[in-house]
């Protein structure tokens, strides 16, 4: 007779729970979060951002789950977090509504959309992008919950809204240390208008990944927008080689993930004409 010997979740790798997606988008579903940003560049509020949701498209083949985080020099030039919640479609489908988009969601994971920033803005200076501020890793886990698994957690989306939203605390600490704190329930925009949007003349596919966009404070960014525009003499915070992240979303588990810095000085930041 065999012995079989049971291990701790300390002792495995965990992968990410859809570690090969058909795509990945990323959305932009939080007002607070959007608001923040732009008063803390001294930009008025978007108005668009009511009209219509939006996304973007990210690296589907720099997903991974819980653990290191490999960054190359440049990504350390304000190098951040961004703590948000995903989704995975279950079921192809084409041109559908926001009333029936619900339908056509799997499940929901922790998503850390890691971002580096002086690339980010560089690029989006000519209106393209995000692309290489983003692209190095996209981070989701550590595991897939069907909503089943929430229906004790529904709530009314907000007013002008439909579909379904969910009261889910979402925390994050760096090195120990809370830095963020908001809720599902805080998106404006809700995955099934994102889902409509993302659906509208084109399949979306069984293993997309969706991203809903940061939960405001859930950001270094906008952390140190705000920090500075009520202390001049406020400290940036930005992630170093060694930091650990951990981020959690009620219901959904705790993401850990340790910032690596790769051996190298390459730096395409320093070949710019």
């Amino acid at each position: 007779n065999r012995t079989v010997r049971s291990k701790s979740v300390d002792e495995v790798l965990w992968l990410a729970p859809v570690p090969h997606p058909s795509s990945c988008r990323d959305g932009y579903a939080f007002r607070q979060h959007v608001a923040a940003a732009r008063r803390n560049r001294g930009v008025p509020m978007i108005v668009e951002f009511d009209s219509y949701p939006i996304f973007y498209f990210t690296n589907h083949n720099a997903i991974q789950g819980p653990g290191e985080i490999e960054c190359m020099p440049d990504h350390f030039k304000k190098l951040d977090f961004e703590l948000e919640v995903a989704i995975v479609v279950n079921k192809r489908g084409r041109n559908i509504t926001a009333e029936e988009a619900d339908d056509y969601i799997g499940g929901f994971m922790i998503m850390n959309d890691m971002s580096a920033r002086t690339l980010q803005m560089e690029e989006m200076l000519l209106n393209l992008g995000p692309a290489k501020g983003k692209d190095f890793s996209t981070v989701i886990g550590p595991w897939l919950v069907t909503p089943d698994e929430l229906e004790d957690r529904l709530v009314p989306a907000k007013e002008g809204h439909v579909g379904n939203n969910y009261n889910l605390a979402m925390k994050c600490w760096v090195n120990g240390v809370q830095v963020s704190e908001g809720n599902v329930a805080q998106m404006d925009w809700t995955f099934a208008e994102i889902l409509e949007r993302c659906a509208y003349g084109v399949d979306i596919l069984p293993g997309d990944v969706i991203g809903s966009g940061t939960v405001g404070t859930g950001c270094f960014l906008e952390l140190n927008g705000t920090g500075k525009l009520n202390d001049p003499n406020y400290a940036e915070q930005w992630l170093q080689d060694g930091d650990e992240v951990v981020m959690e979303i009620e219901g959904l588990g705790r993401l850990v993930n340790t910032i690596k810095k790769v051996d190298t000085d390459f730096s395409i930041l320093a070949k710019k004409k």
